[in-house]
């Protein structure tokens, strides 16, 4: 994993140049294999703003938060990344598998299970009038 930070406007300090390659580290348990990360931090206008930018061979992410101080702003940025992640698994998991239950014997068992409660519910309906 590549990593590059860069500050604008603000002091590049151990404490955040730490927290900052932690909060990379969680990258690496949802991309697996040669990525790149690049963080930009500013200040403007009294609000801490942070982004990333996470390059693969197959994908790009990117996110920009902004808080009150620049830990809230490096967790806001991570959580929207993760999201972005998730949301693109489901994508592709749902892209493979289409329709869950679209095989001709699952299809017949949906059929017969609606048909056996329509008769079921017509059934109760007569009963109760």
């Amino acid at each position: 994993m590549k990593l590059k930070i860069s500050f604008k406007h603000l002091d590049h300090t151990p404490a955040l140049d730490q927290r900052i390659t932690e909060k990379s580290a969680h990258f690496e348990k949802y991309f697996h294999g040669n990525i790149s990360v690049q963080w930009l931090c500013w200040v403007h206008n009294d609000e801490h703003w942070a982004e990333v930018k996470i390059h693969g061979p197959k994908f790009d992410f990117f996110a920009k938060a902004s808080a009150d101080n620049m830990y809230k702003s490096l967790d806001l940025v991570v959580d929207k990344v993760e999201r972005q992640f998730e949301k693109q698994k489901d994508m592709t998991r749902n892209k493979l598998h289409k329709e869950p239950y679209g095989s001709p014997k699952h299809k017949a068992i949906r059929d017969q299970i609606y048909e056996e409660e329509q008769v079921y519910f017509e059934d109760w309906e007569e009963r109760t009038a």
